[in-house]
C-alpha cells in the first residue's frame, strides 16, 4: 500500500471520529428537543418584552433553563452510556453543576452526565455483578447514590467552575477583537460557543453589558446585534433542508427553521451543527458578514433581544437602523447558505454520509 492509499484513509477516519463525536453530543440533545421548545414558548410569551407578558408565569424561565434543561441532558447523556442506572446517576450529578454555576450549564452537562454514567459502568462491569444476588438491590442502589452524589460534588466544586473559566476565557476573547476594532472577527469565537449552548452566557454575560454602556450615549448598540442575529442558523436549516445528508434532516429541518427564525429559539439548530461540526464554518462565516455589515451600515438595537427573533429584533430596531439590520440579516442567512450548502455537497454526499451515520453514534441526528 503506497502512503498515498494511506492519507486518504486516515482523513477518513479523523472525519468520522469528528462525526461521532459531534453525534454524541446532538445524541444528547436531540431527544429533549420539546423541553427546548416548552422553554422558548414560555420565553417568547411571557417574559416582559414577549407577547404577552406575565409575571407570574414568566417565573418558569430561569429554572427550566438553569436546571430542568441541563438536567434532561445529564439524564440523556449518562443512559446513553449505562441505560437507566447511568440516567439517574447523569441526571444527580448534573444537579450539582447547575446549581454551582451562575450561568446555564448546557456544556457541563454534556461532560458530566455520560461521565457518571461511564463510573457507574465501571463498577457494574468490575464489582457489581460478584455481589450476591440477595444483596444485589442493596449494592445497586448504594452504588448509585454514592456515586451519583460524589459526582454532583465534584461537578459544584469542580467542573462547573471550570466551564464558568472557559466562558470568562471566551468573553476576554470577545472583548478583545472589540477592542482591536476586529468586530467580524468576534464570530470567530461567537459562534462556535453558541454551538457548544453558551449562547446565553456571551449573550448576556459578555456582549449585553457591553452595548448597554454602548446604547447609554449613543441610543443604540451593534453588540446586541452579534449572538441573537438569526441569519446564520436560517441559512444552515435552509441548506440542510435542501441538501441534508439524510431523510430525517431534510424531514425536520424546516420546522426548525420557523422555530429559530420567528420563535427565536436558536438552540433548535445546534444539535444540527454538532452532528456534522464543518458546519460551524458556516455558521461563522454568516455571522461575520453579518457583523461587517451592521459595522458598516452603523446599525444596532436599543436593547437585547430576547428571544433573538426577527420580531424581537425589529421590534427593538431605532429609527434609521432598519435598513442596515434587515441587510445584515439577509447577508448572514446567504453567506451562511451558500457555505453550508457547500459543505453539504449541494446534496451529492447523501450516499457518504449514510454510511459515516451507520458509525456514528445511531441516536444523533445527522445534518
Amino acid at each position: 500500500m503506497t502512503k498515498t492509499d494511506v492519507a486518504p484513509t486516515k482523513s477518513s477516519q479523523a472525519r468520522v471520529a469528528v462525526q461521532r463525536f459531534g453525534g454524541k453530543l446532538a445524541s444528547m440533545v436531540m431527544p429533549n428537543i420539546g423541553a427546548f421548545i416548552a422553554w422558548g414558548l414560555i420565553t417568547a410569551l411571557f417574559i416582559p418584552t414577549g407577547w404577552a407578558p406575565n409575571a407570574h408565569i414568566a417565573q418558569l424561565v430561569d429554572p427550566m433553563i438553569n436546571y430542568l434543561l441541563p438536567v434532561l441532558i445529564g439524564y440523556t447523556g449518562g443512559r446513553l452510556v449505562h441505560g437507566q442506572r447511568g440516567a439517574v446517576v447523569g441526571a444527580v450529578a448534573t444537579v450539582g453543576i447547575a446549581v454551582g454555576a451562575s450561568i446555564p450549564m448546557f456544556l457541563g452537562a454534556m461532560i458530566i452526565g455520560p461521565l457518571a454514567g461511564y463510573l457507574l459502568k465501571l463498577f457494574d462491569d468490575n464489582i457489581g455483578h460478584r455481589s450476591a444476588p440477595g444483596f444485589k438491590m442493596l449494592v445497586d442502589n448504594f452504588s448509585a447514590g454514592i456515586i451519583g452524589g460524589l459526582m454532583a460534588v465534584l461537578g459544584m466544586l469542580g467542573i462547573g467552575p471550570v466551564v464558568q473559566w472557559i466562558t470568562k476565557g471566551l468573553g476576554n476573547g470577545v472583548q478583545g477583537l472589540i477592542n482591536a476594532h476586529l468586530l467580524p472577527l468576534v464570530s470567530v469565537i461567537v459562534e462556535p460557543a453558541k454551538i457548544l449552548f453558551l449562547n446565553n452566557a456571551v449573550n448576556h454575560g459578555i456582549l449585553g453589558p457591553i452595548g448597554v454602556a454602548q446604547a447609554a450615549h449613543a441610543g443604540k448598540a451593534i453588540e446586541f446585534l452579534i449572538e441573537p442575529n438569526p441569519g446564520p442558523g436560517f441559512g444552515i436549516l435552509l441548506a440542510i433542508t435542501l441538501f441534508g445528508s439524510t431523510r430525517a434532516a431534510r424531514a425536520t429541518a424546516p420546522g426548525a427553521i420557523i422555530i429559530q427564525f420567528f420563535g427565536g429559539i436558536h438552540e433548535i439548530y445546534f444539535p444540527y451543527v454538532l452532528a456534522q461540526p464543518r458546519l460551524v464554518l458556516a455558521a461563522i462565516a454568516g455571522g461575520a458578514s453579518g457583523v461587517l455589515v451592521f459595522s458598516i451600515t452603523g446599525a444596532g438595537l436599543t436593547a437585547t433581544p430576547s428571544p433573538g427573533s426577527i420580531i424581537a429584533i425589529l421590534a427593538l430596531t431605532p429609527s434609521g437602523s432598519y435598513v442596515g439590520v434587515i441587510l445584515g440579516v439577509l447577508i448572514a442567512a446567504g453567506v451562511s447558505f451558500v457555505v453550508a450548502s457547500a459543505l453539504l455537497k449541494f446534496g451529492r454526499g447523501k450516499e457518504e454520509a449514510e454510511k459515516a451515520k451507520q458509525v456514528s453514534n445511531g441516536g444523533a441526528l445527522p445534518a
